[in-house]
């Protein structure tokens, strides 16, 4: 049975203008996001996702008082508390635009166009993290983050694998121990072409909102240029690189290191929510 037609009535009412055989269904990591015509509805997928709801919100009322330059998904209704037998949601208005194709990018115009506002959102995005009532609301990365993140690799994924699997977790782990701690600057945390919304103006791109801040943290610029990376081309992050203020300081190192772990992210919070199509796919290549 389709999501619409498991939660009918519940989306009857959450968006009372859509019918529910009409509506854009879609699976993200934690959530299910179901599409209306003005406002969107997240069911997450599990129950860690439906617990971690208040913090999403929180997180994105902070940025929504923000002057970012593009939007985010505002937070409209929350429901199904914990201990309720009610279905857990979230309601969010509704972002316009769509992810770039790939193949937009063998414009140069176009790919132009599109780095330059990747470097302006993450610029802005730096500048933001100096804002204390941001830096009261969202969560800083811990310090030995990374060093904690192998150890749990070891731990909860490792018996998964395969010895070549192992071996080869192991190469990608070893890259993160150089990692400098620093929290200076918002960081999206998932900030792959999917979850950048574009309009068309005269033939050129632009940007237009920034979806699913489920990751959202106070840490590394090279977190989000490293999802650029892999969400596009080693082409456009060099012209993001070659447009951004940042100071190198082995940024490229800790893009790379940083990119090369996240197959075991996906994996390692798939076990945790115990969601087992995650899971499988992350760990793909190390089976």
């Amino acid at each position: 049975m389709s999501i619409p037609m498991t939660h009918r009535a519940l989306l009857s009412r959450l968006l009372p203008d859509d019918k529910p055989d009409d509506l854009d269904v879609r699976q993200g990591q934690f959530h299910l996001v179901i599409i209306g015509s003005d406002r969107v509805v997240c069911l997450p997928r599990t129950r860690a996702a439906a617990a971690r709801l208040p913090e999403r919100v929180a997180a994105l009322r902070a940025l929504a008082g923000l002057d970012l330059g593009f939007r985010t998904p505002e937070p409209l209704l929350q429901g199904g508390a914990h201990g309720t037998d009610e279905v857990p949601f979230l309601v969010l208005s509704r972002i316009p635009g769509e992810p770039l194709k790939a193949d937009v990018l063998n414009d140069a115009r176009v790919a132009d166009t599109v780095a330059a506002q990747y470097a302006t959102l993450l610029s802005t995005l730096a500048r933001a993290g100096t804002d204390e009532a941001v830096r009261a609301v969202l969560p800083q990365a811990p310090e030995g983050q990374w060093r904690r993140f192998a150890e749990s690799v070891r731990a909860e994924l490792f018996p998964l694998m395969s010895d070549s699997g192992r071996l080869r977790a192991e190469r990608e782990l070893a890259a993160l121990d150089s990692l400098p701690h620093l929290t200076r600057a918002v960081v999206h945390g998932d900030l792959g072409a999917e979850n950048v919304l574009w309009e068309w103006t005269h033939g050129l791109p632009h940007l237009s909102g920034v979806l699913d801040w489920d990751d959202v943290t106070l840490s590394d610029p090279a977190e989000d240029l490293a999802a650029i990376g892999a969400g596009y081309s080693r082409d456009l992050l060099e012209q993001v690189l070659t447009l951004g203020s940042w100071s190198n300081h082995g940024l490229r190192t800790r893009i790379a290191a940083i990119r090369g772990t996240f197959a075991l992210q996906q994996a390692l919070y798939a076990i945790r929510d115990d969601d087992e199509g995650e899971l499988a796919d992350g760990l793909a290549d190390y089976r």
